[in-house]
């Protein structure tokens, strides 16, 4: 069975800034009013037959919404981007949290960022397909910790209405 939420109904949104570089015109910083969309199969369990309690799945979805909300966001491993004094084969990306400032350089323009305003993402870009990814793969481990009857997390990353990338996480 399946279960569904939509993100514009269920205030599964957030508004980022971010960049595509080498993108012809998503090179530019520019930003989007994103809805995230959620599809989950498995089967009906526990005491009240749920596939998933609708509770746990938008709570923990709307905390990832909320970290990413009036954030730039950064593909730390997009080889475009050379962030100063972080090394992408060794360091974390939670030292670059610790920083005051970051300092980019994106196909050859600098930027100097306060660290508070950003949020350093394991992608090498931000695109709605490596959103989706993101959200399914992370949403799909936090809920096998407490579900083992799901099949699969599906997200879909809306940039806005009509348009977005989906992505499959298979669980079993």
């Amino acid at each position: 069975m399946k279960i569904l939420i939509n993100g514009i109904q269920s205030n599964l949104r957030f508004s980022s800034a971010h960049i595509i570089p080498g993108h012809e015109s998503c090179g530019y910083i520019h930003g989007h009013s994103y809805f995230v969309d959620v599809e989950i199969e498995g089967e009906r369990a526990g005491d009240f037959d749920f596939v998933v309690d609708f509770k746990d799945v938008k709570k923990y979805t709307k905390a990832m919404c909320d970290e990413l909300d009036h954030r730039m966001l950064i593909p730390v491993y997009n080889e475009l981007i050379d962030i100063k004094n972080f090394d992408k084969s060794k360091d974390s990306i939670f030292d670059l949290k610790k920083e005051l400032t970051v300092y980019l350089k994106i196909d050859g323009k600098g930027y100097s960022l306060p660290s508070v305003d950003c949020v350093f993402l394991p992608l090498p870009y931000t695109s709605a397909e490596e959103l989706s990814k993101f959200f399914a793969e992370s949403l799909a481990r936090k809920l096998s910790e407490d579900y083992d009857n799901l099949e699969y997390v599906s997200i879909c990353v809306n940039e806005g209405i009509g348009q977005g990338a989906m992505y499959r996480a298979d669980i079993k």
